[in-house]
């Protein structure tokens, strides 16, 4: 956990941890119907490896990122984050910033040799902030939809 001046970060591990992400993560994923979904998809993801982080400000949580430990050929192991938003209102304030350095220092505390994750080309305001925080454009991502859901 890191605290400062009200703020904490911690990972979400049970179900009422996890629903509490549900106002911020449904910014990022739309998709999401209600926190119920949310924690049964968390918990079954966990069950691979995904972690939950939640930054909250004064008990409120204001700022999530899931991600998880993988290793790839091409990479070797990383800390990949699968999801990183802040919530619109409290976008400016650093939590961004302060969520993506607990990130890293989780990498590295992982021994991972880097922390990677995918962005949407219509992000921009997303790209500038990574950019601004160190990371640099690597690759492009494909997509081929299948019939599985």
């Amino acid at each position: 956990m890191t605290a400062d001046a009200g703020i904490a970060i911690a990972v979400a591990e049970d179900a009422a941890a996890i629903a509490a992400c549900f106002p911020v993560m449904s910014e990022l994923r739309d998709r999401l119907g209600d926190a119920d979904e949310l924690v049964a998809r968390v918990q079954r993801q966990q069950r691979a490896g995904y972690r939950l982080a939640a930054l909250t400000r004064d008990d409120r949580v204001v700022a999530c990122a899931g991600f998880r430990v993988q290793e790839m050929l091409a990479h070797g192991r990383m800390l990949y984050v699968d999801d990183l938003v802040t919530a619109a209102a409290e976008r400016g304030r650093g939590h961004g910033a302060r969520l993506l350095a607990w990130l890293a220092d989780e990498a590295r505390r992982l021994d991972c040799a880097s922390l990677q994750l995918d962005s949407g080309q219509q992000r921009k305001a997303a790209h500038r902030f990574y950019e601004r925080e160190g990371m640099t454009p690597a690759a492009l991502h494909f997509v081929l939809p299948t019939a599985a859901k």
